[in-house]
This record gives C-alpha cells, structure tokens and sequence, in this order.
C-alpha cells in the first residue's frame, strides 16, 4: 500500500515538475491572443491545458491546434495592466503569435505645452501604457536630449514639467517616446524668445580653464569628432585634455578653441 501511495505521488510530482509555463506581462491594447498550440509529446491531446488572465481561467477553446485568448471578455480598459499565464504540459511549447500587442504603445495627444520660469510643462491625453517621455532642446543645429520623465500611462489628462536652460535668442523645446515599433512619436514644439544676452567665453587659448560670462550647457568635441566633455556651468576644466584644437558649443554658439 505504502509503494502505491509513493508511486502515484512520485507521479503526481513529475507532472508538476516538467509542466511549464509561459508568462506574459503587458497592458490592454484593445487587440487578442493568438497561440499556435501542438500536440503533446505522448501525442494524446494538445500541449496547452490552461490559460489565466489577472488570475481568472479563461473559458476559450484551447484543444486545438491554434486558438485565440479573447481579452476582451474581461472588460479591460485601454491601458489596464495584466498578467496572461498559458500552462502547457512536459516536453512540448505553445507559441504566442503575437506578443507585441501587449506592449505599451505610444498614443499620446499634445493638449499644451510650453515654458516658464524655465519649466517645461506639457499636458497630454490618451495614453495607453508607461513610456518614458524624453526631453529635447534644439541647440547647435541638432535637437540634444536634455531629460526624461517617466510617464503615467494612463487615458486622461496627465501633466508634466521639468527644468531646462534656455539659451540666448530664440528656444524649441520638444518631447518624444518611442515604444516597441521603435519609431519616435513627438509632442508639438514649444517655441520662446529669451531676452538674456548671448554668452561668450575665454581665453581662446587655454591652458586650464575656459570661462563663460553666464551659466550655459555646454559640448567640447575633439578634431575627430569625439565628444570629450559636456555639461552646464560657468566655465569648464579642461587642464586633463590633450594638447590641439578643439570644437565648442556653448549658449547657442559653436566656436573653436586650443588646448595649450
């Protein structure tokens, strides 16, 4: 009797231990699941046994080939959070066609944005999952990343800001995300005119320092091309740098200068 009762427990054991499971985690698009589903390996029935969404057993048909997990018997909202389990049996893998709906996409609406007191502020609608929003400033004929700010991801009206710098004479501020598809998805530009006189700096020939006449970003580039030095300040130690020309950008200014 004892021998039995291992036996079938030993069982029991096995089925647990060589069954799987696959896991996704995402967001409500609005779209369904497709999973190709292959016989099992004792070639008895089809490899998925169970499927949970946020934990609830779904009632599709699953003892087929292919078949669909219907999300929206759920009643999700766009941009809710959940958790798909498909538990599959020993020796055997069931393929989710396509994962990617899941993913956060980038949906936003610019509501507004704009500067002030040099705070960028941008409201926005319709998001449909948590992407971060990184911050762009147009400088030096090229829009350079400034900051990023998580965002909430959620349909209504949602509110940011962040501090920037803006440079003498005219300011374009932006921000942007880009989700799985890998394509940037941009706000409206906010545009200004600061009234703060142009920056200037010296010596041209520098042996230790490099003085600016007001706090500004700032890039320094080798002749090769290299960004060797960047930041914001009033001046910048460049005692470390090898001795040649070098290329500056400061304030909304690109000029030239030589390491002594």
């Amino acid at each position: 009797m004892k021998r039995t009762i291992i036996s079938f427990l030993f069982i029991i054991f096995s089925l647990v231990s060589f069954a799987g499971e696959i896991t996704l985690n995402g967001i409500f698009q609005g779209k369904n699941l497709y999973v190709m589903n292959p016989f099992s390996s004792s070639g008895v029935g089809f490899c998925v046994y169970e499927v949970t969404v946020n934990g609830k057993v779904t009632t599709d048909e699953i003892n087929s080939s292919a078949f669909e997990i219907d999300l929206s018997v759920f009643q999700f909202k766009i941009g809710d959070k959940l958790v798909v389990k498909i538990k599959h049996k020993e020796n055997c893998m069931p393929k989710v066609l396509n994962p990617e709906v899941l993913k956060p996409k980038s949906t936003f609406n610019t509501v507004s944005i704009g500067v002030n007191n040099n705070k960028l502020t941008w409201t926005t609608t319709g998001e449909a999952g948590e992407l971060p929003y990184i911050v762009e400033q147009y400088r030096w004929n090229k829009w350079v990343k400034i900051g990023k700010v998580n965002g909430k991801g959620t349909a209504g009206s949602n509110t940011y800001s962040i501090t920037v710098h803006p440079h003498s004479g005219n300011n374009r501020f932006r921000v942007k995300q880009i989700d799985f598809t890998k394509k940037p998805h941009y706000s409206k530009e906010a545009k200004f005119r600061s009234l703060s006189p142009p920056i200037t700096f010296s010596p041209k020939k520098v042996t230790t320092e490099i003085n600016f006449t007001g706090e500004t970003m700032y890039e320094i580039y080798n002749n090769y091309g290299n960004l060797v030095l960047k930041g914001y300040g009033s001046k910048i130690d460049v005692s470390k740098l090898k001795k040649g020309e070098y290329f500056l950008n400061y304030d909304n200014t690109m000029d030239t200068f030589k390491k002594k």
